[in-house]
């Protein structure tokens, strides 16, 4: 982040970075939080880091009135809020039981769920039930029994939900994409084929292999009951900025997608694309940004199981120590992938 634009946000008290950056004062030796209460030093007194414990490394103290070193009360509470409603998934919480079990009002707890997670407390209840329906179908049971499994009071109720959250009808869904349209298309890229492939709603599918007719097997197998059918000219305007991007042009790959994932995946996922180009974090790092900072190797297995490389860029994500560790699509092309990157960036 541009220090002058986090510069801003420290002025400003801005609670949308709390958590994504400190501050330290030169002439103190403290480290604050961007929201800290505290006076504001002179600018030319400050200097920024990622984490708490970067600021530690050189030197400084932690300040004793914003604590920016220690557990975020607003995370705690939000992760309060989701446990609440995880297990209680089958009942409906309103803002205010939510807010009275975890000490915020309706109004804050909306606005700090939506800041944090992205979503809002209603957003994630439903989502945490189509994850508990979408397991159950998965077993194989019948769809009237996953309906009310999952805590869904009819099958009205569901329906009406079910298209935006699970991009497909649950029978659909349950049946590998039965009545589904699925376009591909397999570029030729530096780092091998490519397979990119779109429902109507958005980019399904983007992966990395070595063999055109393995790619296009795997894609059927996964969407078997699906119409799937190879469209390279049909999909240009979209392979054209993933070619782009691949060629060292550094642009957004700001695609929709159409993808099945949990409400943790989701909030990975989403993580991930908000990691800037030619950076990378740590699996820690991604952990504590989306608020659990023990879920480290659920982070992991989320980025394991990314079913659209690139657009979620789940490349950027290393070990601690810097170190690549594993990638879905081989170490040498997220080697690859970063140093293009970082070359741009450079350049």
């Amino acid at each position: 982040m541009n220090p002058e634009k986090q510069w801003q946000m420290v002025l400003a008290r801005d609670a949308n970075s709390d958590g994504k950056f400190v501050y330290a004062v030169r002439s103190t030796g403290i480290f604050c939080r961007p929201t800290c209460p505290s006076r504001r030093p002179r600018r030319k007194l400050v200097e920024f880091f990622a984490t708490a414990a970067q600021a530690e490394r050189a030197g400084y103290r932690a300040c004793k009135r914003c604590r920016p070193d220690g557990p975020n009360p607003q995370v705690t509470k939000i992760q309060a809020a989701c446990r609440l409603i995880d297990e209680n998934i089958d009942v409906t919480l309103t803002l205010s039981a939510i807010g009275n079990k975890v000490g915020l009002s309706p109004f804050y707890l909306q606005r700090l769920f939506k800041r944090l997670l992205g979503v809002t407390p209603q957003q994630y209840q439903h989502a945490r039930r189509a994850g508990e329906f979408k397991s159950a179908l998965m077993r194989g049971g019948r769809i009237t029994d996953a309906i009310y499994e999952a805590g869904y009071s009819s099958s009205s109720r569901l329906y009406e939900k079910a298209q935006a959250r699970l991009g497909m009808t649950p029978s659909a869904f349950r049946q590998k994409g039965a009545g589904a349209a699925i376009r591909f298309a397999i570029l030729e890229t530096q780092l091998g084929k490519l397979l990119v492939a779109l429902t109507d709603k958005g980019i399904c599918s983007i992966q990395f292999g070595e063999r055109e007719n393995d790619l296009e097997r795997d894609l059927r197998k996964q969407f078997s009951q699906a119409e799937v059918s190879r469209d390279d000219a049909g999909l240009e305007q979209v392979t054209s900025k993933i070619t782009d991007y691949l060629q060292g042009r550094r642009i957004p790959l700001d695609l929709p997608l159409d993808v099945q994932a949990t409400a943790f995946q989701g909030r990975v996922w989403e993580a991930l694309r908000q990691i800037p180009y030619g950076e990378t974090r740590s699996y820690s790092q991604v952990a504590e940004s989306i608020g659990d900072k023990k879920a480290v190797r659920a982070v992991a297995r989320a980025c394991a199981t990314n079913p659209v490389c690139l657009v979620v860029p789940c490349h950027r994500v290393v070990q601690k120590n810097g170190s690549l560790a594993g990638y879905r699509w081989g170490k040498q092309r997220k080697a690859a992938l970063l140093a293009a990157e970082r070359k741009k960036i450079s350049s």
